[in-house]
């Protein structure tokens, strides 16, 4: 669809916000992130020579006008992306819904030449945005008429754009696979979950949990699946009847496998398939009555709208906010209102009444009672996890289960990365499931090559999804050295295919096994690859296990260094991040923390460049703002070390700055995994079982497994918006070997906003967006990697 003269790239310094004033507002609930939002359109703003105002209290400030509506500088938005809830403040308007209201809101508006709008808030704060924009020239005659503005104010200002991002922490906008706000929520639950999983254990009492949602089951879902809840209650998904027999069993078969405790999760908006609710209490009283089992609720409540934004709220909202200065620039009369949103990993436009509609379709499934129609609305994204989430909650007894008389070996490979152990306990569920036998290698390919391998069952992985680093153990040694061993393992036990969780060194190390097919007969079997690693630096996949979950620990550091920064003034702090040589984490690290400069080694940098950001922090200590922080990749470059760099700049700074250095070590690859790594961790490696299973039933010949083609070792990653299974050997012309990075990495693109938020004159090739697209009511099989 895209015309010929498309094919230039299309760079964002030529399109100018001169002559244009954009305002920005939050409204509807509040969610973490939506200050990221703010920052990153008054900055993107500013930064294209744009006005831009804030408009306090949302849609009431915009009635009210005076002084809730003020234009804004660079400084206004200092040091808020670290800060929860929205500090524009967000109101619930009723003036705002009648004709009056919004009459005044557009001689406001008028009056400061603003027809800008960005909205960041729920799906009625945008649909009352778009009300308002249909109604604009109307009410521009109507204030002429009045007397109010002059007939040439009326031409001047014909048009309203409008752009909105989904502030929400229910992620229940369709057209969007994560709202700003709905990661960092995720985190406030699975931080209670984890407590109270410590306390339950010591007195095998069941917990039931009731968290936000009242239309739609996202959280609920994604927290049961992140802590391996034993029961959910989602409204989209109401139990069937006998529900209530069925849970009890349930419970007290779990309690029979020594399980010591129970937790149930219950969305505030859960109901039965009589749509009738299910409050907390009336699971609590039922677990009493029937089993008599020691039983307690807890109710989030608005614990889950608090705390820091998530690394991954971050960023997300700071993509989003510029992509809407993008739209709004590129806005014309002819384009519709549209919402910024996310797609798998790429951001996206879609029309804004068209996601309204789509999510006013999803309810009225519910009231209706069409609950399956109401998942397949909800889009891919929920889907996979509802399913992923029955696949593993709920083991189904032996006489059930298929008989495949396979067996599958799990083992961990290169170096700690939490996650790890959501992803090995999903492949034997999964893989039980499927009905094969699950033997856990311990150790890596070393611990295979001594034999230190046993059979594993479904009992054995409960409660692995929270915990961090690798339980069964993890080395870096790549397998060449032991190929004979490993062959002997692998008939002795009969191992008819691989799963290999881990980083760098198991792709090396599958890449040395298919080389070696052609010696043993014993690897001609099947296997699979799941990326896991703090650094991100797996090709053929845009995130690995771990690396979400390091972030945050960046991210939640350099905020701490930050308030300190800011308690002694003047002063920059330098951070040494982990990452090998691929740049990810110093990069996404400074994007997430607002840091002023990250080195790595993609982007080569010289003498000149350490120079200018001497004097850009200089600059920055004339303002209100007199702290500096930047982030080093430890391989960035083997002359410019942490030590060269804080030495220089300590030299350089000297009466304007002091500086302080930061290695920040392996507490990177420690502590619990983030809800996103244990989710993609659970979905990802679900899926690259059932890819074993597959591959198994075609390549078993004459009671034999026999699979030497490139296509039977493949790596599961995420691209884009698809996971995808990819041979290896295909992905060897797509590798640096020496600096084991992939040639090309998605996040580079990225690297000019950091800068651009930083106050950095760049370039940013933004050919990627502006394309309009529509809602899709998905095929079943795109499978995206929407976490």
């Amino acid at each position: 669809s895209r015309s010929a003269m498309d094919h230039q790239p299309k760079f964002f310094e030529n399109l100018s916000g001169a002559g244009k004033a954009i305002a920005v507002l939050t409204s509807g609930g509040d969610a973490q992130g939506m200050n990221a939002a703010v920052r990153a359109v008054v900055r993107m703003g500013i930064y294209v020579n744009a006005k831009v105002y804030f408009i306090y209290e949302g849609y009431q400030g915009m009635v009210d006008g005076g002084d809730n509506i003020v234009e804004v500088s660079w400084e206004s938005v200092s040091s808020i992306l670290q800060v929860g809830g929205t500090v524009i403040g967000s109101a619930r308007c009723k003036p705002f819904r009648t004709r009056e209201g919004r009459l005044q809101a557009a001689l406001n508006l008028v009056q400061r030449g603003i027809t800008n709008l960005c909205v960041i808030g729920g799906d009625g704060s945008l649909t009352g945005a778009n009300l308002f924009r249909e109604e604009w020239s109307g009410l521009l005659e109507e204030l002429a008429q009045k007397g109010k503005i002059d007939a040439e104010a009326v031409k001047k200002y014909a048009y309203l754009n409008i752009v909105g991002m989904v502030g929400s922490i229910d992620n229940d906008f369709c057209g969007t696979d994560m709202t700003i706000g709905t990661d960092s929520a995720l985190h406030r639950i699975i931080e209670v979950v984890d407590a109270i999983m410590t306390t339950a254990q010591s007195h095998q009492r069941t917990f039931v949990l009731e968290v936000m949602g009242r239309h739609c089951g996202y959280l609920a879902l994604v927290s049961a699946l992140a802590c391996g809840a034993d029961w959910v209650f989602i409204p989209e998904y109401p139990p069937e009847e006998g529900w209530e027999d069925t849970m009890c069993v349930k419970l007290s078969e779990n309690r029979a496998r020594k399980k010591r405790l129970n937790i149930i999760i219950v969305a505030e908006g859960a109901i039965d398939c009589h749509n009738k609710p299910i409050t907390s209490e009336k699971v609590k009283d039922l677990v009493v009555q029937r089993l008599g089992f020691d039983t307690r609720v807890t109710i989030l409540g608005h614990v889950q709208r608090g705390g820091t934004p998530s690394a991954f709220d971050r960023i997300l909202a700071s993509r989003m906010g510029v992509e809407a200065v993008l739209a709004l620039l590129e806005a014309t009369p002819d384009t519709p209102a549209c919402v910024v949103s996310l797609s798998g990993n790429q951001a996206v436009r879609l029309p804004l009444m068209e996601c309204v509609q789509m999510t006013q379709a999803v309810q009225k499934a519910m009231d209706e009672g069409r609950f399956l129609e109401a998942v397949r609305l909800r889009g891919r994204s929920f889907e996979n996890n509802l399913n992923t989430y029955k696949l593993l909650s709920h083991k189904r007894p032996d006489a059930e289960l298929p008989k495949t008389n396979f067996n599958v070996a799990v083992l961990n490979v290169g170096a700690p990365a939490a996650g790890m152990n959501a992803a090995v306990r999903a492949a034997v569920r999964v893989g039980m499931t499927e009905g094969h036998k699950i033997f856990a290698v311990i150790d890596g390919f070393e611990g295979f090559a001594r034999g230190k391998i046993k059979e594993i069952s479904w009992g054995d992985v409960g409660g692995w999804t929270g915990q961090g680093g690798s339980i069964l153990g993890t080395k870096r040694t790549l397998p060449a050295k032991y190929l004979e061993k490993i062959a002997d393992q692998m008939r002795t036990n009969n191992i008819n295919a691989l799963m290999v969780i881990g980083g760098f060194e198991a792709y090396l190390g599958l890449l040395e096994l298919s080389a070696a097919r052609e010696k043993y007969d014993e690897f001609c079997v099947p296997m699979v690859m799941v990326p896991a690693t703090v650094s991100n630096n797996v090709p053929g996949s845009d995130f690995s296990i771990g690396a979400d979950t390091a972030l945050n620990t960046i991210t939640d550091t350099c905020d701490r260094i930050k308030q300190s920064a800011s308690g002694t003034k003047r002063r920059v702090f330098i951070i040494e991040t982990m990452g090998g040589y691929c740049g990810y984490l110093a990069n996404m690290g400074a994007l997430a923390a607002g840091a002023d400069a990250a080195y790595i080694f993609e982007e080569q940098f010289d003498i000149r460049e350490l120079q200018a950001n001497v004097e850009h922090l200089t600059e920055k200590m004339k303002t209100s703002i007199q702290r500096g922080l930047v982030l080093r990749n430890e391989n960035c470059n083997e002359n410019y070390t942490t030590d060269f760099i804080y030495q220089l700049y300590s030299e350089e700074g000297k009466g304007v700055f002091d500086c302080r250095k930061n290695v920040l070590g392996h507490m990177q690859q420690g502590g619990a995994p983030s809800p996103f790594d244990r989710n993609f961790g659970t979905k990802i490696s679900a899926k690259a079982m059932q890819w074993i299973s597959k591959k198994l039933k075609e390549t078993y010949r004459k009671g034999k497994v026999f699979a030497n083609t490139d296509d039977s070792v493949c790596l599961l990653g995420m691209r884009r918006r698809n996971l995808v299974f990819q041979p290896v050997a295909e992905l060897k012309s797509e590798t640096d070997f020496v600096h084991r990075i992939p040639k090309e990495q998605w996040w580079l693109k990225l690297r000019p906003l950091m800068k651009i938020l930083a106050k950095y004159k760049t370039s940013y090739d933004v050919s990627d967006s502006g394309q309009l697209e529509h809602v899709a009511m998905l095929p079943k099989e795109a499978e995206t990697g929407a976490i």
